[in-house]
């Protein structure tokens, strides 16, 4: 079958043609900030009539959480301030063809999941750590998405409770220290301020300060893996995202988690896919939706 899969982040939208997990006539456009909603909706209705009679569903993987069909955030800026956005409703307008919503998070962790085996691996969790941090879950080979739509939001459990704000309202959540954004904050405090990817280049050449702030970051990762691994039991943890994908991350990552107890270990491995996993995994999703209907 042929999926129009939609991916909607904070600075883009991407839409293609996927079957096979080959994708097709991509393109991509700016998410719109100004008159948020009403510019949400022409987008979407100018994507999806330039695909008519090309699709057989929707699958959209998107930023955000997902409930009832409703598009929303635990911090609003991430959406450029959408709120309360009747995503299913607005794609419904110019379609008939069945529609699949997913956080992109959750789908990226199909996408990485499609490849294993379940029997080996039937829990388990995917870990982006780029400008926020977020995660989607497997359990006994299914995908986790919860009654509310915010399971996977793993990067607001606590990491620190007397750190930094983070933008959900919570204090010390490990976004807020371990994320690109945390990164940037802290970077942006020095005597020369410094982007993320400056840290890491500064990382790479053992400065102080820099070294300091990634193995902040991911100390607080190798933390959450254990989390899940004894709260959940996964077996597994693809990590993935700017800063999970930077040069010298992952090792550290294990570094921290070596030093646990071995009831907190798991295997730890960098993500396959990169800017399509969104729509590779919610066209992936949708269309298991699809045959257990």
């Amino acid at each position: 079958m042929r999926c129009l899969a939609l991916d909607i982040g904070g600075t883009k939208i991407a839409a293609a043609l996927v079957e096979n997990n080959q994708i097709q006539q991509r393109q991509q456009i700016t998410t719109p900030q100004d008159d948020a909603a009403n510019a949400m909706h022409q987008a979407l209705a100018t994507l999806v009539q330039q695909y008519v009679g090309q699709f057989d569903y929707v699958a959209v993987a998107s930023t955000g959480i997902i409930n009832n069909g409703i598009l929303t955030a635990l911090n609003p800026k991430n959406l450029g301030g959408l709120a309360e956005f009747p995503l299913q409703d607005s794609i419904a307008r110019h379609t008939d063809k069945p529609i699949f919503l997913l956080n992109d998070v959750q789908a990226a962790a199909c996408a990485e999941y499609q490849h294993m085996d379940p029997q080996e691996v039937p829990n388990f969790a995917f870990i982006v750590v780029s400008t926020g941090v977020g995660g989607g879950i497997i359990l006994n080979g299914e995908l986790q998405t919860g009654p509310n739509g915010v399971v996977g939001h793993i990067g607001h459990s606590l990491a620190d409770p007397n750190g930094e704000m983070c933008g959900c309202g919570r204090r010390g959540c490990v976004e807020a220290v371990a994320a690109g954004r945390a990164i940037e904050r802290d970077a942006q405090k020095w005597d020369k301020p410094c982007s993320p990817k400056e840290v890491f280049a500064l990382f790479r050449e053992n400065d102080e300060k820099a070294t300091a702030l990634v193995h902040r970051s991911a100390k607080a990762i190798a933390n959450l893996v254990a989390d899940l691994v004894i709260c959940l039991d996964i077996q597994h943890v693809v990590i993935g995202g700017s800063v999970g994908l930077a040069d010298g991350y992952l090792p550290l990552v294990q570094q921290y988690m070596q030093a646990m107890p071995h009831f907190y270990h798991c295997k730890l491995s960098t993500a396959k896919y990169a800017g399509d996993a969104g729509l590779i995994g919610a066209a992936y999703w949708g269309e298991i939706v699809l045959a257990k209907a």
